[in-house]
């Protein structure tokens, strides 16, 4: 007999072994144990794999085969742990910018209490109004030092707009923003990128402010993972918009600091695929690192159809430093939607979607998807649209179906719309009433853009005449969750509390990975491991 030197003391009496999981049951479970050390062993001769917990299963004890040893995955630990130390998060999670104020400062405040980020929905909004969406916000946050942002449009057609913008975010310390829907650069957020760049004690270019570009195309990609244009920096200068030292800091920085990949989503969307896409911008961002040697590389988020922990644990798979949902916030509790459009989207499914014209974009022909299910909209934007590209003027529209338009779609005569467009314009853009009055077609754009604006608005109020015209932003990721939220507690909209949803696919994702894992070493992991149904979490 060999003695055990280890101790002095008599032998502890046997205890029995902790048997490693084999059957597919216990190898569920075990998949799913994601904050435990688990040790991947196998039978002696090429035998079953399994996987222990408990360090007295180790092969030199058990005489099992060591194949791995994994620790725990936490699902704070899914992402870039550089994006959550720059930005003071617990988890690697956003909650996107949902325009006139959907995403309200009840979200945004909710999912930064529980470790996340949000974009206050400030595009569409009036400038008081996004005062007001601030000044809530940080009253709220900023004692107890939680993050948030807020959301930058690109405004083709108001570039003044978008400078009075950024303008209130400098003001009000705004220190995060999604630049959304930029086919281009311009001064307004190249203005905000710099501001505040400043040089730290060991030399190194860092940031006040961080700007989240939006992007779904490598071609709109690439000025936001270079550093800013010199002409217009030195435009913003001779404007005294920035400073001398920040126009020359910002030669060393990337202009953005993370990009949000956006892929089939709603609203503005190219509908692409996540995988290619993110793949080619992941391969943009790499060469453009390797071109400039930024100290601190381009971080990359993804977008676009995350609607279910399998699509948030492929989006990480992918690489991705965050992950970013919108489409399924707009049903939450906090949501600022009328409870008639939530109930709709809560009930929609993966195919209710359809792509029609934008308002903010109309005379650009871009488009933006949207719920088809249950309404109007859809069809009668494109109706609206034909009749811009088929006639120069409101009065060249010929009777006939001029009457079907009052009817049918305005519900008032096209002389009166104008006159509430021109009222609305006298305050907000005058430049384009002017224009308006030159260009008999860009007025007959106006006109059109009046009911593409509104529709919105009458759907986050929720107006009963209307509803068969509600503009609902919506992308296949709500018809997703749909499906996996069926049957358990967050089926209920007064149950989606924005963090509820977000900690569930948090660690639906965490138990996919670690599923992953596991069969990866062999082990016979179930079909249903790969599936977490939603639990309340704290």
């Amino acid at each position: 007999m060999v003695m055990d030197i280890t101790s002095s003391r008599a032998p502890a009496p046997a205890t029995p072994m902790p048997t490693p999981a084999f059957s597919p049951a216990d190898l569920r479970h075990a998949a799913h144990r994601v904050r435990e050390t688990a040790i991947v062993v196998q039978e002696p001769g090429q035998g079953r794999v399994g996987v222990a917990f408990d360090p007295r299963s180790a092969p030199t004890q058990a005489g099992y085969v060591h194949l791995a040893t994994l620790p725990p995955m936490y699902p704070e630990w899914l992402g870039d742990r550089a994006f959550s130390e720059a930005h003071g998060l617990r988890f690697p999670y956003v909650g996107g910018a949902m325009a006139n104020g959907i995403t309200s400062p009840e979200m945004v405040i909710r999912l930064a209490r529980a470790g996340m980020l949000g974009f206050l929905g400030t595009a569409g909004l009036s400038l008081a109004r996004m005062t007001d969406y601030l000044t809530r916000t940080r009253q709220a946050l900023e004692p107890q030092g939680l993050s948030f942002g807020a959301n930058l449009i690109h405004s083709p057609q108001e570039p003044g707009l978008e400078m009075a913008t950024v303008e209130l975010f400098l003001e009000h310390g705004v220190r995060r923003v999604s630049a959304s829907a930029f086919m281009q650069l311009t001064p307004a957020v190249v203005r905000y990128a710099v501001h505040g760049l400043h040089r730290d004690a060991h030399g190194r270019v860092r940031r006040s402010n961080f700007l989240f570009a939006k992007i779904s195309r490598p071609e709109v990609a690439e000025p936001f993972l270079r550093p800013a244009p010199q002409k217009m920096l030195h435009e913003l200068l001779q404007q005294r918009l920035i400073s001398a030292e920040e126009a020359q800091l910002a030669a060393e920085v990337p202009l953005a600091s993370d990009l949000i990949v956006e892929s089939d989503s709603g609203g503005h969307t190219d509908q692409r695929p996540l995988g290619p896409l993110f793949s080619s911008i992941a391969r943009l961002r790499d060469r453009t690192q390797q071109e400039h040697a930024f100290d601190a590389p381009v971080r990359l988020g993804a977008a676009g159809g995350l609607g279910t922990p399998q699509a948030v644990a492929a989006a990480f798979g992918l690489g991705a430093a965050f992950v970013l949902t919108g489409s399924i916030n707009q049903a939450s509790v906090e949501a600022a939607q009328s409870p008639a459009v939530k109930e709709m989207l809560a009930t929609a499914g993966l195919a209710d979607v359809t792509m029609c014209p934008a308002g903010d974009m109309f005379e650009m022909g871009v488009e933006v998807q949207v719920l088809k299910r249950g309404n109007f909209f859809a069809a009668r934007a494109r109706r609206l649209y034909q009749i811009y590209a088929s006639y120069p003027s409101i009065e060249a529209i010929p009777e006939q179906e001029r009457q079907a338009l009052e009817r049918e779609i305005f519900q008032h005569p096209l002389a009166e719309i104008w006159q509430k467009t021109r009222a609305y314009f006298e305050t907000r853009d005058p430049d384009e009433i002017a224009r308006a009055e030159r260009d008999p077609r860009h007025r007959l754009a106006l006109v059109c853009r009046w009911y593409l604006g509104l529709s919105s608005r009458w759907a986050i109020a929720g107006v009963p005449q209307r509803r068969l015209d509600f503009q609902i932003w919506m992308g296949p990721a709500q018809g997703a969750f749909n499906d996996w939220a069926r049957g358990s507690f967050l089926e209920p909209v007064g149950a989606r509390h924005v963090d509820q949803m977000a900690l569930n696919l948090l660690e639906g994702a965490a138990r996919i990975t670690r599923a992953g894992q596991l069969r990866a070493f062999g082990a016979a992991i179930p079909p249903d491991a790969f599936d977490h149904r939603p639990l309340p979490l704290a």
